[in-house]
């Protein structure tokens, strides 16, 4: 019954993973959204130093971390309009 057990556990971890990410991501664009300009401008150009370098190999991860963030900061932008509203 026991090697029944790992997956299962498994599986829960990765769900408690899934809402804790999904939690940090919408704490992020609140705090994002109260950013300045600057700020934000800063968040886009970390993604951009994440960015794999001229020369080095593309890893799809990093690609797709980069990618995130400019989502996060374009998502806390429709925060910011919706509550200028």
């Amino acid at each position: 019954a026991g090697k029944y057990n790992i997956p299962f556990m498994m599986n829960i971890e990765l769900t408690q993973l899934r809402i804790r990410v999904i939690a940090l991501e919408k704490l992020v664009i609140a705090l994002l959204a109260e950013k300045s300009d600057r700020q934000l401008d800063l968040a886009r150009e970390m993604a951009a130093y994440i960015s794999p370098r001229p020369g080095y190999t593309l890893h799809p991860l990093t690609i797709n971390a980069a990618g995130q963030m400019i989502r996060l900061v374009e998502r806390a932008g429709h925060v910011r309009v919706i509550r200028s509203c």
